[in-house]
């Protein structure tokens, strides 16, 4: 299973945000900021990787609907349920 194509742009945006905010944590642990600002920044990260996942495993649960796997099975349901737990 892949990302489908209407997701991939999101989620890669979602990533290098998150990415970019992160690298922005780090600089400011190393330059002695406020513990306050760096939470602030960290949850904005947190948030940035909140998305992306569930934009992932939403493509992965609709095509896992929609589709069998190489067996001719659908995916159960608690295998979906183990997918959508995923993110907590």
């Amino acid at each position: 299973m892949q990302v489908d194509e209407e997701a991939v742009g999101a989620v890669l945006n979602r990533l290098r945000r998150a990415q970019g905010q992160l690298a922005g944590v780090i600089a400011m642990i190393e330059a002695g900021r406020d513990c306050k600002d760096v939470v602030t920044q960290l949850a904005a990260v947190s948030r940035a990787l909140d998305r992306a996942g569930f934009k992932i495993v939403a493509s992965g649960m609709r095509q896992c609907m929609a589709a069998a796997d190489e067996d001719g099975a659908p995916m159960s349901e608690a295998e979906l349920e183990k997918l959508f737990l995923a993110l907590a």
